[in-house]
């Protein structure tokens, strides 16, 4: 169940993702903050074609117009108050274009279990699908949650906790939260560890299972198809090794389990679950 969970929020995420690269990004409305880099041209004007970084003021310094306050200021805006300042002093009609080449200010950090960990561009209004769908997305290795950081005025942090399933699967847009300037976005990793199940089972074998979420000798069992009909459902046996890595064997009852007389048992990683054949 839970492998079949993990391919369809990946075929969602995927999806999602091939949906926004078609979609011109860079068309939002940007606003312009410290440590951006912008490469400047002002035609005409050979001195004024620099390449700058705003400064932690929020601030740029250019020939002939000295230190000027770009930050919260969008491209187009940044453009205008330029050919402003230079129409007053040396130019007429002056053409002048803005290009950022690194967008700093504005980052959210994607980390954990997605195809593409790193730092991602926070352009205009972005959700938590959005920035995972452009980080490519989750992996098979994520666990259950999406955690994400986010650092308050005060300077502290808090965490803020998200279930895939809910957000995902029942498309709960609550948790789909817009993400803020430094967000640390993590995806858990949640490893795939292995149960397996022998003997009179409709389909014996290996069953992948997710580390955090290991299930039970009932859960296994029917995992692995349900018993067979020749299965002698009151002789399993568990094969272990326990903690000084000596081998051990735990006889169940599983028809006691299934009635209720006695407890399920919770198995462990690279358990074998052997099942007998019933003797007539």
């Amino acid at each position: 169940m839970k492998k079949s969970l993990t391919a369809v929020v990946l075929i969602f995420i995927f999806s999602y993702a091939s949906l926004l690269s078609g979609q011109e990004e860079r068309s939002l409305e940007y606003k312009i903050g410290p440590q951006d880099l912008l490469e400047i041209a002002v035609f005409g004007l050979d001195e004024m074609n620099k390449t700058v970084r705003v400064s932690e003021d929020g601030n740029i310094t250019l020939p002939l117009l000295g230190e000027i306050e770009v930050k919260d200021l969008t491209k187009s805006q940044l453009e205008q108050r330029l050919a402003r300042l230079l129409e007053e002093k040396y130019l007429q009609n002056p053409q002048v274009t803005i290009f950022i080449r690194e967008y700093q200010s504005k980052r959210v950090s994607i980390l954990g279990a997605v195809s593409e960990p790193g730092r991602y561009e926070l352009l205009g209004r972005q959700t938590l699908l959005h920035m995972i769908a452009q980080a490519g997305g989750m992996t098979n290795e994520a666990g259950d949650e999406i955690i994400v950081v986010r650092e308050k005025e005060d300077g502290t942090s808090k965490s803020l906790r998200i279930s895939i399933d809910d957000l995902v699967l029942k498309g709960d847009p609550s948790l789909n939260i817009p993400l803020e300037p430094g967000d640390i976005v993590n995806v858990p990793i949640d490893m795939v560890v292995h149960i397996y199940v022998f003997g009179q089972v409709n389909s014996p074998g290996a069953i992948e299972v997710k580390k955090s979420n290991l299930p039970t000798l009932i859960q296994a069992i029917a995992q692995a198809g349900g018993f067979s009909e020749r299965a002698a459902k009151g002789r399993v046996v568990i094969k272990r090794k326990n903690e000084e890595g000596v081998d051990e064997e735990i006889k169940v009852n599983v028809k006691a389990v299934m009635r209720g007389s006695k407890e399920d048992i919770q198995l462990e990683e690279n358990d074998i679950v052997f099942v007998p054949e019933t003797i007539f």
